[in-house]
């Protein structure tokens, strides 16, 4: 859809907990969004919610954020910060006979809402002070303000995504916009700051679409123009319900602890409830080439851990050796019995086109890599053990002998001496080349074993050969 305005998108999370796989969606179909129509992508935290909102939650938010690769074009605004503004135009709503002051104590609401169920309507506000003169509240009595909804007719919100939303207006109550102690609601104030900050596309979970019918009685009331607004279906666990622990990771940290890499995640992501034909593989640069609102479906997506470890390994596969060395190394730092260093990164950075190739996310790659770490006598799992065979043990002395004559110790020569070996011996190069896999290993499986050695060089290869015999 071409757009004659700057498109300004927003992701704004309040900063209560981590950043869930929802929220990090709505993230990214937001910055694609902007991207793709060459507009803004903004952030805004928030933290009116002063007791849950923590630092630690702010910071959690901007690292997955930054390892999603989403970053936004402005400062991002902290909406405690603006408070006085969402006040001023509540003041102005009030002056302007748009609101009013309701002095209802805590109890009389409750008492409004017991009779309302009891007569079968919806438990709401009655509007009892909307036309009272503010002279009949006791003096000194403390008061809400609440903006006047229209009574009658409908209001209708034409949706990007959902398609044309209505609700009859007698169903909505006068909304509170700012509370007893003068703070702001958040449903004022978003649509203070949405206004201020010149958003022209709201796009967030389709959870929010009853507040939208409720925040545009603000914007209706203040004469402004509504953003276009666009409400994703949510995500849902692979058996349909909601998105739990019980499921599997659920936010961004996780799944990068977990080993994902995050072209893999927001790949997987931005497949779950947008399509564009056959596309599945697409770079951050597709991405923003081919992404628009008309390919997001209307239907819940449901989350698929296997179609997620599928992505992750090819996205694995195509990532740069030394980038996958790095993330390696700090995953074994701290391990037992793993030594991390120069020694360590240059054996790494050798075997990983070989290591890359056999590993779903990043701990396995890392778990597949830490024998190049340990010092002998390394320890044999039970596969290993079971390879070692008095035979097989025959059978590495004289592989040994053979390996240390080899020159210069590089794969191919070395492919070359293993399989001279076995046809001298007449064995099998199965037979020469597991056993070989677990004394250097201390397991059963690595990659090609020419390139193994050629990793852990001509010392190392003997040294532990020699440890285990």
């Amino acid at each position: 859809m071409a757009l004659s305005m700057t498109v300004r998108t927003r992701f704004a999370p309040s900063p209560t907990g981590l950043l869930h796989i929802g929220n990090a969606r709505a993230a990214l179909f937001n910055f694609l969004y902007a991207r793709h129509h060459g507009g803004q992508f903004l952030l805004r935290i928030e933290d009116t919610d002063r007791e849950r909102s923590t630092q630690h939650a702010v910071d959690v938010l901007f690292e997955g954020l930054s390892w999603m690769g989403i970053t936004a074009d402005e400062e991002p605004v902290f909406q405690s910060s603006r408070q006085d503004r969402h006040t001023e135009v509540a003041q102005h709503l009030l002056a302007q006979g748009l609101a009013y002051r309701c002095y209802c104590t805590p109890q009389e609401l409750t008492g409004m809402r017991e009779k309302a169920r009891a007569e079968g309507k919806p438990p709401r506000y009655n509007g009892y002070w909307r036309d009272r003169d503010p002279a009949e509240a006791p003096p000194g009595a403390p008061f809400t303000v609440r903006i006047k909804a229209p009574l009658d007719g409908e209001t209708v919100i034409h949706d990007l995504v959902q398609g044309e939303v209505r609700v009859a207006n007698a169903e909505m109550d006068d909304m509170i916009i700012l509370r007893a102690d003068g703070t702001p609601t958040y449903l004022h104030a978003v649509v203070v700051d949405d206004h201020d900050m010149a958003i022209t596309h709201v796009m967030r979970g389709d959870d929010h679409l009853t507040n939208t019918f409720r925040q545009a009685m603000i914007y209706r009331a203040m004469n402004w123009d509504l953003p276009h607004f666009a409400h994703l279906p949510l995500i849902h666990g692979p058996d349909g319900a909601k998105l739990s622990k019980r499921h599997g990771a659920q936010s961004v940290v996780e799944f990068r602890d977990l080993g994902y890499l995050p072209e893999a995640l927001c790949n997987y992501l931005l497949r779950l409830g947008w399509g564009h034909g056959d596309a599945e593989i697409l770079s951050r640069d597709e991405q923003i080439k081919l992404f628009d609102i008309d390919g997001i479906g209307r239907s819940p997506s449901r989350m698929d851990y296997k179609k997620l470890d599928h992505l992750n390994g090819v996205w694995l596969r195509q990532a740069d050796d030394q980038r996958l060395t790095d993330d390696v190394l700090a995953r074994l730092t701290g391990r037992d019995g793993i030594t991390v260093d120069d020694t360590l990164r240059a054996r790494t950075l050798a075997l990983m086109p070989g290591l890359k190739e056999r590993a779903k996310n990043l701990v396995e790659l890392a778990d597949n890599a830490a024998f190049l770490g340990r010092s002998v006598p390394l320890a044999f799992d039970a596969k290993a053990e079971k390879l070692l065979t008095p035979e097989a043990r025959t059978t590495l002395k004289g592989l040994a002998a053979a390996l240390a004559l080899v020159e210069p110790f590089t794969a191919p020569t070395i492919d070359a001496a293993l399989r001279h070996f076995a046809e001298e011996h007449s064995l099998k190069l199965g037979q020469v080349a597991q056993p070989l896999r677990a004394a250097l290993t201390g397991s059963s499986t690595s990659p090609g074993i020419d390139l193994t050695l050629e990793a852990l060089g001509r010392d190392e290869t003997l040294a532990r050969i020699g440890a285990a015999l």
